[in-house]
């Protein structure tokens, strides 16, 4: 369980040396789109296994509940609120900052008309939970290129560097957050949220873990 105490993102061959940059390395930016693809496979997983949306998800639709607003434009709002929080926390942008927007929301469009959807609850807990693993594999992988994390993960990523907690636990906290904030605003909370929010922490830092054990040595 030495995962779970993992305190930073590991650098291994396809890191980039830095995240803003206009001239990224091939190999920094192929991985980088493998890992967004993963991720959003398990986002879509999840999404098809009926048992309940992402935390963020609940969020916003707690927010356009009390607003009126879509849930489209409370996730955009609220996406826009979380850059901001990277001010504070020195957090810097890049090319995966904006690829992870759109490479997971074509995969998601692209993906869910083929993803399994069953009639057993069984099975569908099943493949929710199939979808927090594969969602964190992928969240590993694309976060140790090094091209700049998605808007939460970039407050996963400033809060970690602040406050010197493990990433599992930081991310844990901030899911498990989302998840309170939407529920009390009104929004729908099912197994597969609850799978997410405790789960996709412990499995960001699990790929973060084994990707350094498989190729850390090589360095």
């Amino acid at each position: 369980m030495r995962f779970l105490k993992i305190k930073s993102v590991p650098i291994l061959f396809w890191s980039a040396p830095r995240p803003l940059t206009l001239r990224p390395p091939v190999i920094s930016v192929v991985i980088l789109v493998i890992g967004l693809v993963i991720f959003g496979l398990g986002e879509a997983l999840l999404i098809a296994s009926g048992t309940g949306v992402s935390p963020w998800t609940v969020l916003a639709e707690g927010v356009s509940i009390l607003t009126g607003w879509s849930i489209g434009l409370a996730t955009f709002v609220i996406s826009t609120f979380v850059l901001l929080a990277w001010m504070p926390l020195r957090q810097t942008p890049g090319i995966g900052t904006i690829l992870n927007i759109i490479i997971i929301s074509v995969v998601l469009d692209l993906a869910l008309p083929f993803m399994p959807q069953f009639d057993s609850y069984g099975l569908r807990l099943a493949e929710a939970a199939a979808g927090v693993i594969v969602t964190g594999i992928g969240g590993g992988i694309y976060l140790i290129a090094n091209l700049g994390p998605g808007p939460r993960d970039g407050l996963m990523t400033g809060l970690q560097r602040l406050t010197g907690l493990p990433i599992a636990a930081v991310r844990s906290a901030i899911e498990i957050s989302v998840v309170i904030m939407g529920w009390v605003l009104g929004g729908t909370v099912g197994a597969g949220t609850l799978l997410f929010a405790f789960g996709i922490g412990p499995c960001v830092a699990a790929s973060m873990a084994g990707l350094q054990w498989c190729f850390g040595r090589r360095r």
